[in-house]
């Protein structure tokens, strides 16, 4: 079982449905082909560094999950056929970045209460 993390963006012109949607979506991949999401985070509405496809914004969202290597390639192939996607980048994540992970969850809970 291996630990990843995604992060993708979405064009900024959605309604709040349609990313929700687009959320269940990927979702719904990892879960399918065996997944389990661990965490996910909303970052919301951000100005792009530069220009992508005329845009200069963009909804962020992460996803943290565990499975095996075969999802990163489905869920990339579902990100790469969405024309809703900008950009996305996902990582596998080693021991140092898991012990992050869990130390950044418990921070972000304790902020939370």
């Amino acid at each position: 079982m291996n630990y990843y993390e995604t992060v993708f963006i979405a064009t900024p012109v959605l309604s709040d449905a349609q990313l929700k949607e687009l959320l269940g979506k990927f979702r719904g991949v990892i879960t399918e082909n065996g997944g389990q999401i661990i965490n996910e985070e909303d970052w919301g509405l951000r100005k792009l560094a530069y220009p992508i496809q005329k845009k200069t914004t963009g909804f962020y969202y992460f996803l943290e999950f565990s499975g095996e290597a075969a999802i990163v390639d489905t869920l990339e192939t579902q990100y790469r056929r969405d024309e809703r996607i900008i950009r996305f980048l996902t990582m596998k994540q080693d021991k140092y970045a898991q012990e992050y992970a869990a130390k950044r969850r418990n921070k972000n809970a304790k902020k939370e209460e």
